[in-house]
């Protein structure tokens, strides 16, 4: 195998010992070259190699929306050893979370079809997109960061509980209003994969090669519900809470913004209006077999 390895070492989980590792195992069993953090790069000049990501589900972004906008996402596969803070695309897949089992992986050779969520400004969704309290609670803790390190999550969830009411959304699922903007929302999800933040079971049965993606309105914006959704949220039950629904669709529409997002880990907002498409098998994977 032709190997373009992508290391980013901003990724959360990178380490040097791990990341020596990994290139030894790739190297004695592979043609490798490594690339330090420029998915744009890689995009513009992997030729015959594979690119292997190291790093998270925002390293995966970063490359696949490249690979897209080059027109290069079905020239062929794409690697991944999850050496990020979640990897939670990786935990959808299959993949082992330990970098040296994941590279066995991507030197087995298996490709796997994944679909994609692309929306109306050209922007994609590799894993999932959520959303309100939880997109709102990152965006609290994003400047506590370098005083409580990983407690500012924590920190940023209390200050955003208590201090929202929940948003006015309009939800569409394939045409179909099922958000009507009456009942304020206290977080939207949108997956594609079944997990975030590092395996919080937020769309429990979405499935990354279905054609579908799976979309769960959570209304639970009282204390005591907002408190009982979180329980539930963790273990993967909230589904089944009245003031949950849940879809499954092939194009969602999000209007009633601005709301803070997040994209497969990374912050954004939402304005007036953002409608996802899913391109089926829009690209593969190095990862394990289906059973």
């Amino acid at each position: 195998m032709r190997l373009l390895v992508i290391c980013n070492r901003q990724a959360g989980g990178v380490g040097d010992d791990s990341t020596r590792e990994v290139l030894r195992l790739l190297r004695a069993e592979a043609d490798v070259r490594v690339c330090d953090g420029d998915a744009r790069e890689a995009a513009r000049s992997h030729d015959d190699r594979v690119p292997v990501v190291m790093g998270g589900d925002g390293s995966v972004h970063a490359l696949v929306a490249a690979l897209l906008e080059h027109g290069r996402l079905d020239a062929g596969p794409v690697g991944l050893i999850p050496m990020g803070t979640g990897n939670d695309l990786a935990r959808t897949l299959g993949i082992p979370l330990d970098p040296a089992e994941a590279a066995r992986v991507v030197l087995a050779g298996h490709e796997r079809p994944v679909d994609l969520l692309i929306d109306d400004d050209g922007g994609i969704v590799v894993n999932a997109a959520h959303l309100g309290v939880g997109a709102h609670a990152a965006e609290r803790a994003a400047p506590l960061k370098p005083l409580l390190s990983r407690a500012a999550y924590a920190v940023g969830a209390v200050l955003a509980g208590a201090g929202t009411g929940g948003w006015r959304l309009r939800i569409r699922v394939d045409g179909a209003q099922v958000c009507t903007g009456r009942r304020r929302v206290l977080m939207a999800g949108v997956g594609n994969g079944a997990t975030i933040g590092g395996g919080t079971p937020l769309t429990p049965a979405a499935r990354p090669d279905d054609g579908l993606a799976e979309v769960v309105v959570s209304y639970a914006t009282g204390p005591l519900a907002r408190l009982a959704f979180a329980t539930g949220l963790r273990r993967g039950r909230h589904p089944a809470r009245p003031d949950v629904q849940t879809f499954r669709g092939r194009r969602i529409t999000v209007a009633g913004g601005p709301v803070p997002a997040s994209v497969d880990g990374e912050l954004e907002q939402v304005a007036e209006r953002r409608t996802w498409i899913v391109r089926p098998a829009a690209w593969r994977v190095l990862a394990p077999p289906v059973s």
